[in-house]
């Protein structure tokens, strides 16, 4: 290498230096860690990367900072040039065939300002699996902006071990399975896998959710492509699945727990999302629900009042980026996390009407304002969502059985009335069929639990030990 290229060089790595410290470790591992050095010349720098996609996404979100850290560096520099490197397939193409290479078109990166970072972006999808394309990701939703708190730190720290995986290590977790309520950040956790995992060159990342899974199927079908279509899913190395719980249709849950299944065997990763526990989805095929069942299955929380204050600094902190002068005091963003407590979504809600009142008219943010603007977002408490598990587990350990007792054909009088509690309790404390209520209580028949809710109901009203044994176990579950 020449003194040139090696100074050139030089100067490339401190700027990649000062676009690390700039953009922060995330957004420089997923935008820029494939961004080469071509050429210094004159007043202008050449860059590339590898797909058209990186191209059009620095143009757009990173053009000034690229030339600001450039100009750091080399106050000379006047303009960035970024192109897609050329890449020529093998074999060498016959005579009368042209060579697949792909022109560079140079495009100048100017300083023109960035538009605020709203649109998404759908992550590319390499030649040999065409016949996908994968749902729209969220830009904003990477592992740097997500907001730790006590109800989401497993799952947060499962899919950084599935992110950092590389091609040919050993699966930990297989199928992961994530399941909260909505608004809790089942999404965010997925897209953030999606766009750490695509930012490294070895492994190929898919982003579906179930109605664009469904879609793909169908669609394959009626075009007569559905053995592309299948051959390109089991190529991925991670599929990631949002809102599994809409999955619909016999023949596409056929097919999705075949590739459940293929790529499970062949060592890929399944990262799965739905807004209940496998067991809970009641329209999937028995087969789906038990494979599911048999990876790291983990649930986020419900949002503590300490998460619901961090993550309304964190919008803050982003609507600084465009908005320098918002400011939230303190007493109104406990205000907020105090009231608002159904999900996260009403968290950034609250605080886009707390901006927009602050620019269009011109005032500073105030309790009362706050108080006046969000209103419809404070929310009477929802009772807790209880579960059957739950219920086994907590009638289980007030008669002093074991919860397989009570899924078993065991008929003694010490296990008959605790069965019996617990199927009344399940009738009347969740939403449940009888039949679905039977087959989680060791496959019984539904005529089985109408009786036990029936027994119960008339005992309770003639035996005040019982009724208050039932009384105490609502309130523990409810609690």
């Amino acid at each position: 290498m020449t003194d040139v290229a090696n100074n050139e060089q030089n100067h490339w790595n401190r700027v990649k230096g000062r676009l690390r410290t700039n953009v922060g470790e995330d957004v420089y591992t997923s935008w820029f860690a494939r961004m080469d050095l071509e050429r210094i010349q004159d007043d202008s720098v050449h860059l590339s990367v590898p797909t058209k996609f990186l191209k059009s996404w620095i143009q757009a979100h990173y053009a000034e900072r690229v030339l600001s850290c450039w100009q750091a560096e080399l106050p000379e520099v006047s303009r960035v040039d970024l192109t897609v490197r050329s890449a020529v397939r093998a074999p060498a193409p016959a005579k009368d065939v042209k060579p697949a290479i792909e022109e560079r078109r140079p495009e100048r990166l100017d300083n023109r300002p960035i538009p605020e970072l709203r649109a998404t972006a759908t992550v590319p999808v390499s030649a040999n699996h065409d016949a996908l394309g994968g749902s729209p990701l969220d830009p904003r939703l990477t592992f740097s902006s997500f907001v730790t708190g006590r109800s989401n730190t497993l799952a947060l720290a499962a899919a950084r071990q599935v992110a950092e995986g590389r091609h040919g290590d050993p699966v930990m977790f297989n199928p992961l399975y994530i399941h909260a309520g909505v608004g809790l950040g089942k999404t965010h956790l997925l897209q953030a896998v999606t766009w750490a995992g695509n930012s490294s060159s070895d492994r190929k990342v898919l982003y579906l959710t179930a109605e664009k899974f469904m879609y793909g199927f169908v669609a394959a079908l009626k075009s007569q492509t559905a053995l592309a279509f299948k051959e390109a899913l089991r190529g991925i190395d991670v599929l990631v699945i949002d809102d599994l719980q809409f999955l619909q249709g016999k023949s596409t849950q056929s097919e999705f727990c075949h590739t459940l299944n293929a790529l499970i065997d062949a060592g890929r990763q399944v990262v799965i999302a739905a807004d209940r526990p496998p067991s809970d989805l009641e329209s999937l095929d028995d087969r789906v629900r038990s494979r599911l069942a048999g990876g790291l299955v983990v649930e986020m929380g419900s949002l503590g009042e300490e998460l619901r204050l961090e993550i309304l600094k964190s919008r803050v902190t982003a609507a600084r980026v465009h908005h320098a002068s918002f400011d939230v005091p303190l007493p109104v963003l406990d205000y907020l996390a105090k009231t608002i407590t159904h999900n996260g979504r009403d968290l950034e809600g609250a605080i886009n009407r707390l901006l927009a009142h602050s620019k269009l008219n011109a005032t500073a943010v105030t309790l009362e304002m706050a108080e006046r603007e969000v209103r419809d977002l404070v929310r009477p408490q929802e009772p807790k969502r209880v579960k059957i598990e739950d219920i086994q587990r907590v009638v289980a350990r007030q008669y002093n059985v074991s919860r397989s007792d009570l899924l078993s054909s065991r008929r003694t009088a010490n296990v008959v009335r605790p069965r019996q509690v617990a199927m009344y309790l399940a009738k009347t404390l969740t939403l449940r069929s009888l039949p679905e209520i039977g087959r989680r209580f060791g496959g019984r028949d539904h005529t089985t639990v109408l009786h036990a809710v029936r027994k119960i109901e008339s005992l309770v009203s003639k035996d005040l030990t019982l009724s208050d044994e039932v009384e105490l176990l609502k309130r523990q579950l409810q609690e």
